[in-house]
């Protein structure tokens, strides 16, 4: 399955889960169903996933922690807030190059309407 692919089935999700709970409840609630809905369609699903930080030869294992990792391949970094600001699409640009992933979706579910809380995040190129 490609990333592309992958973001369809995520962002489809997303609408669903969105439009049945609606905007506000905490980032981690989102996460759980996300994490169950997306294994429901037989996909791979990590939660808060630790990847380790290698700087100047040394690797960290306090790196971060991912939201959400699909199939190894797509990473879903979550919020419940009112605004997502430019620094949030940096962390999840951040987060792909430090992987190695080539996409990444950061997921608003604080937004009045999920269509405005969802941004593609691309690392390089993407077939």
């Amino acid at each position: 399955m490609t990333e592309n692919e992958i973001g369809k089935i995520v962002v489809d999700a997303c609408y669903h889960i969105h439009r049945e709970l609606g905007p506000g409840l905490l980032e981690k609630v989102y996460e759980i169903i996300l994490a169950d809905r997306l294994r429901s369609k037989r996909l791979s699903v990590q939660r808060q996933v630790v990847v380790p930080i290698v700087f100047d030869g040394k690797q960290f294992e306090e790196g971060f922690a991912a939201d959400i990792i699909v199939e190894n391949k797509v990473i879903l970094e979550l919020k419940s807030i009112e605004t997502v600001h430019p620094v949030h699409k940096k962390q999840l640009l951040t987060y792909l190059r430090l992987t190695g992933m080539k996409l990444g979706y950061l997921l608003n579910f604080g937004e009045e309407l999920m269509k405005t809380g969802v941004s593609r995040i691309i690392n390089g190129n993407l077939e």
